[in-house]
Formats: C-alpha cells, sequence, structure tokens
C-alpha cells in the first residue's frame, strides 16, 4: 500500500508586487545605520541572486488560514471526495493569522481547525491539526500523513501549506523584499490499486549550532518598538548550510527509494532563492558525478517569491494543472520534493507519479 496523491489545489493571491514597490523603502543595517546601495541597486542585487521579480501578497481582508482554505476547496474539488470522509486534515504554517495592519499571531483556534469549520465538516473523528517545521512544513505533513496512512489510523488526508510572510517582515529589512503569500493542498489516500505514489522520506532537524539560522528578532529601525518581534535571518549561513545537508539528505532520501538518480523526471524543491536552489541541485548530481539535466527543476520564484510552505504544493498544481510551459508530470514519472528551512530543518520525498 502506498500513500497517493489525488487532488491538488493552491491559492496564488491577486496582488502583485514588483521590485519597484521597495523603491521608496528605507533599508537598514542590523545595527540600525542606513544602507549605502540605493534602492535600486538593492532591488537589482537581490533579482540577480534570488530571482525575484515579483512576489505576490495576500488581499488586506485575508489572513493564512483564508488562502489555506481556498487551497483545500481546490484540492477536494479536483480530488471529487466527499470532505465528510477525511481523516486528518494537516495545517502548515509558521506563523498563524496576522491580520493587515497588526503584529498579533492569533492561533486558538487552529488554522486546520478554521480550515475544517469552514469546510462544514461534522465528522468528529476528522482531526485537524497545525503543524511548525519552518519551510519544509508541508513535505513534513505529507509525511505524516504518509505514516498515518501505513498504520491504518487514515485512509485519507488533506495537507494544506500556506503561509503569509508579507505580514511578519521588517520593512527596514532588505530580506523582506524575499517574502510572499500563498497556499497549495492536496489530498493523499490510501492506495492499494498500483504502485504510485509515496515511496521513500526523510527528515532531520539540525539544531545543536544551527538553531537561529532563521529567528524572531527587532526590527532593523531602532525608534519601532523593540518587543515587535519580525522574521529575521542569516543568509550567508542558511546558504552554507542548504548547500552541505539537503544534497546529502535527497541522495539518501533516493537510495532509500531503490530509484536510480537517471529515472527522476523533476526535482521540486522549496522555492527559496533561484541561486541557492540551483547550487543545491548542481551538488546533488555532483554526488553522482553526473551534469544536472535539463529541464529538471521547475521554477516560479522570480514571480511568485519566497511563500514559506505554500511554494512546494503551488508549484506541484501549477505543473499538474498544465500552468507552466515546457514543465509537466506524466504518469509513472519520478518527482523528487526537497525542503530546507527554520529549524534547521530538511527533508525530501520519492514520489512516483
Amino acid at each position: 500500500m502506498t500513500s497517493k496523491i489525488i487532488g491538488v489545489g493552491n491559492c496564488i493571491p491577486s496582488e502583485t508586487i514588483t521590485n519597484s514597490f521597495f523603491g521608496m523603502h528605507i533599508f537598514l543595517d542590523e545595527k540600525g545605520i542606513l544602507l549605502k546601495d540605493d534602492n535600486s541597486s538593492i532591488t537589482e542585487k537581490l533579482k540577480k541572486i534570488t530571482g525575484i521579480e515579483e512576489r505576490r501578497y495576500a488581499n488586506r481582508d485575508q489572513v493564512t488560514s483564508d488562502l489555506g482554505l481556498i487551497a483545500a476547496q481546490a484540492a477536494i474539488e479536483d480530488s471529487g471526495i466527499d470532505p465528510e470522509t477525511l481523516d486528518y486534515i494537516i495545517f502548515a504554517h509558521n506563523f498563524g493569522d496576522v491580520r493587515f495592519g497588526t503584529v498579533q499571531s492569533d492561533m486558538v483556534p487552529s488554522l486546520a481547525a478554521r480550515v475544517k469549520h469552514s469546510l462544514k465538516i461534522k465528522n468528529n473523528l476528522c482531526v485537524a491539526y497545525d503543524l511548525l517545521f519552518g519551510c519544509p512544513g508541508w513535505i513534513e505533513g505529507l509525511i505524516q500523513a504518509n505514516a498515518f496512512i501505513k498504520a491504518n489510523i487514515a485512509k485519507r488526508c488533506l495537507v494544506i501549506g500556506a503561509e503569509t510572510l508579507s505580514r511578519v517582515a521588517d520593512i527596514h529589512d532588505r530580506d523582506s523584499m524575499i517574502y510572499a503569500d500563498g497556499a497549495g493542498a492536496v489530498i493523499v489516500e490510501a492506495n492499494e490499486r498500483d504502485d504510485s505514489g509515496i515511496k521513500s522520506h526523510l527528515s532531520s532537524s539540525h539544531t545543536y549550532e544551527e538553531k537561529d539560522f532563521l529567528y524572531f528578532g527587532k526590527s532593523y529601525n531602532t525608534t519601532n518598538c523593540q518587543d515587535t518581534k519580525y522574521i529575521k535571518m542569516d543568509g550567508r549561513k542558511i546558504y552554507e548550510f542548504a548547500l552541505s545537508n539537503v544534497p546529502e539528505a535527497m541522495k539518501k532520501c533516493l537510495e532509500q527509494s531503490g530509484y536510480r538518480i537517471d529515472e527522476i523526471s523533476k526535482i521540486i524543491i522549496h522555492q527559496a532563492n533561484e541561486k541557492m536552489d540551483e547550487a543545491i541541485v548542481s551538488r546533488f548530481y555532483q554526488l553522482y558525478n553526473l551534469p544536472v539535466p535539463h529541464n529538471i527543476m521547475p521554477m516560479v520564484i522570480h514571480k511568485l517569491g519566497n511563500s514559506s510552505v505554500a511554494t512546494i504544493p503551488s508549484l506541484l498544481t501549477m505543473i499538474l494543472k498544465g500552468e507552466l510551459e515546457q514543465h509537466s508530470i506524466e504518469k509513472d514519472d519520478i518527482v523528487l520534493f526537497a525542503s530546507v528551512g527554520a529549524g534547521m530543518n530538511v527533508n525530501a520525498v520519492i514520489y512516483k507519479f
């Protein structure tokens, strides 16, 4: 028996934010000193390193659970299931519902409970819970759904990844230009009809020295309230960590699956930084002394930015719905999912379609 994805959906917010949006921002360093480069140079450097030209922000009246609900409804419709038959709703996020113009996070009741309520599911045995695992949260939710199915605890699960990073970004930190909003979701069910589904998975948490590579910290504007915290990261350390650990995790996961590297059709990796993702995939193939195959890694970060847990399920939906030129997934294709993020956490999944 395998765990098979039978429905996908996403929510790509309608508000497009181009790099020119940040033209009048006052960017400071961690000491509160104005950066020497002008904003056009800063945004151009951002584009060169991350590939980001645009990102999407949620509407002012939307919160993370709203985006997650839209993605969930789309996945349910795509699968054709009755939502009352869901055994689990797993909602991966990191910051809860943060309303526009506020700084307080709202996570009670859980976002999963809010989605279940909005779906009007009456089945009390459908368990709804949230998962906080950094950017790899959606993949971890998929792994947990697979565990429930393998243990015969569940037959069908809804796994959501959604975030509104724009609400927790420090506008005086140039890293704020990376962050975006969005949501993606899948329906996973027990499969005994064929051999498609999850073939292997791997997860790890690196906390001994790496815990604070991503953290919540004060604004770079020292005149702002020092008790208000924003998402912060040490970009150089994260880059070095990712290159050292993600390719190895991908290799171990592939070896556990029994498939060869030349059987991989696509690598769907967390859309964190285009240059970093390219370097991760390049190093992965270097472990086998092979060049990176053409068109192996679809990327949408240049238009959608980094929406954390939402990047992979959103991208998967776009591919399966035929919305990405030059990229498709066909029956029997082997796809490698991989992610890295706050924790520091790393995970990977080998999936046969």
